[in-house]
């Protein structure tokens, strides 16, 4: 037997339910890719105002074509008729030597009217009778040149008499209705008779009736038809709507690339916020120009530099907050590991371990306060009496240090706020103040309302704040730079000295100055916007 050719393993048999449904997959994950870029083609912005564009276009175009469409029809009928009265005020005038419109004749109408009557003597004089008016009628229309689609047409005995030119068209045969409704006419007319399914379209026309002694002998028709006017019109129109497609799509290409350029910094955008991660926040859009997209370009900017702000507060907390208990820990460790077998030693080292968890447990419990400083359960109002809450502070401070305590004012009245924040924010103050300063140093505790505020102040006599601290120091793992002696805390303290007063309404300041001692004031208004809305 013949050896059996190896098959490469790249090749798929389609009877196997497993290269199926591989096959199947591949297929459906290109058609999906397909509809994806085709929909987002049709969906994304250039084109929806691409068209958008288009469809403003094209509902002006439903109306404009049919508006000038009958704009030009108004403007021949105007001119149609404007013909026909010219030729019925010279019928009336070799007729009757006047016009029956009160208004002077034109100088052109008047030099026709004499050029008629120097070239037919039957024009000179207003006939008299019957065959004077047959007469007349025949030299006035021999000396007729209609136009196009015009007729003059000359009515005697109520019936058919002569007309110039002499073809007609079928629809004003000389036994046509509308011929014979003209030929019983008594008094002047004029209108508009629309016949449908015919090819004229529809007649424009004027009578004027002849009457001697009273009577009607004839009358004379100025009558044109509209469907060669109005076809010349509508071929007109055929080529302004040519000309205006062409102009349109000439237009929507300009508006693809105009839209192009318009949204050009939203693609910048994009790109920049695609190329932003988490290690890479300095990513910025180059705003050019003014307007609504140089504006969100602005805008982004400046969430940019929040984020990033707020990235890199929250980067260097962790790096702190991983500092703070790393030590601890370290400590801990350390000494169960060198930790013997004698009792006196076990106990000097659960003595360090406790003492060390109870620095790690108010650190993480200053971190929660911090946290839970944005909720709206974070103060517990109550009406708090200012004069008994002052003296409860002072009593509750002297026994943090060995100090020259002292309790500089009390104010007299009521507010609205959280008991315990505000004892931990004044301890905390009082905390700190005993950290720097030495038992010869006075530290001083007070209050005071002045104009619809109230302070709580700490004051003293230590070594102070150097002026480039005094800002850094209310941030959260700061401590002064100058600092003799290092806190038990975490450089906590005075960031929820901070967060205490804001959650109020109010803000803490501090005056220092190195070597004559410091002032932290907390100052809370009387009725903070905050807390009516923590009230409602």
């Amino acid at each position: 037997m013949g050896k059996q050719p190896k098959r490469d393993k790249s090749q798929v048999s389609l009877f196997n339910p497993d290269s199926l449904r591989l096959v199947l997959n591949n297929q459906t994950t290109i058609a999906k890719t397909y509809i994806k870029h085709r929909r987002g083609f049709f969906w994304a912005t250039r084109t929806r105002i691409l068209a958008w564009y288009a469809i403003i276009l094209f509902v002006i175009f439903l109306v404009f074509i049919p508006a000038i469409r009958q704009a030009l029809y108004a403007q021949v009928d105007q001119r149609v008729n404007d013909e026909a009265r010219e030729k019925i005020e010279i019928f009336e005038q070799l007729i009757r030597g006047k016009s029956n419109n009160s208004e002077p004749l034109d100088e052109e109408i008047l030099e026709v009217i004499d050029k008629l009557r120097n070239n037919d003597t039957r024009l000179r004089k207003p006939p008299k009778t019957k065959t004077e008016l047959r007469n007349f009628f025949d030299a006035f229309l021999a000396n007729q040149l209609p136009e196009d689609d015009a007729f003059l047409i000359a009515l005697m005995d109520e019936r058919f008499y002569k007309s110039s030119p002499r073809a007609r068209p079928k629809e004003m045969d000389r036994d046509a209705k509308i011929i014979l409704d003209w030929a019983r006419l008594t008094k002047p007319a004029q209108g508009e008779k629309v016949i449908l399914g015919s090819e004229v379209d529809s007649i424009l026309y004027q009578a004027q009736p002849v009457k001697i002694d009273g009577e009607v002998m004839g009358v004379l028709v100025v009558a044109h038809t509209t469907a060669g006017e109005r076809g010349e019109v509508l071929e007109a129109l055929a080529v302004i709507v040519q000309v205006s497609v062409v102009v349109v799509l000439f237009a929507l290409v300009l508006a693809w690339f105009a839209a192009g350029k318009i949204l050009a910094p939203l693609r910048l955008l994009t790109q920049t916020a695609r190329t932003i991660t988490e290690t890479d926040l300095n990513q910025r859009i180059t705003i050019d120009g003014s307007g609504e997209l140089a504006e969100l370009g602005a805008t982004f900017n400046d969430m940019m530099d929040r984020l990033q702000e707020a990235f890199t507060s929250q980067h260097n907390f962790i790096n702190d907050a991983g500092h703070e208990l790393r030590t601890p820990i370290t400590i801990i460790r350390g000494h169960l590991e060198l930790m013997g077998n004698e009792p006196q030693e076990i106990q000097e080292t659960l003595s360090i371990v406790m003492d060390e968890l109870e620095r790690m447990n108010r650190f993480v419990n200053d971190l929660m306060l911090l946290a839970k400083a944005e909720r709206p359960d974070f103060l517990q109002l109550e009406t708090v009496d200012v004069s008994i809450f002052t003296e409860e502070l002072f009593a509750k401070v002297k026994g943090l240090g060995d100090r020259k305590w002292r309790l500089e004012a009390v104010a007299r009245g009521k507010i609205v706020g959280d008991r315990q924040r505000l004892t931990q924010a004044m301890m905390n103050l009082a905390q700190n103040a005993t950290q720097h300063t030495n038992n010869t140093d006075t530290i001083a505790l007070g209050s005071m309302i002045h104009r619809g505020k109230i302070s709580f102040w700490v004051r003293d006599t230590g070594v102070g704040v150097a002026p480039a601290d005094q800002q850094r120091i209310f941030q959260r793992f700061a401590r002064a730079a100058n600092s003799r002696r290092r806190s038990d805390g975490a450089g906590l303290g005075l960031s929820i000295v901070q967060v205490i007063a804001e959650a109020h309404g109010g803000q803490i300041t501090l005056e220092s100055e190195l070597g004559a001692g410091s002032v932290f004031t907390i100052t809370l208004p009387l009725e903070s916007p905050q807390i009516r809305t923590l009230i409602q």
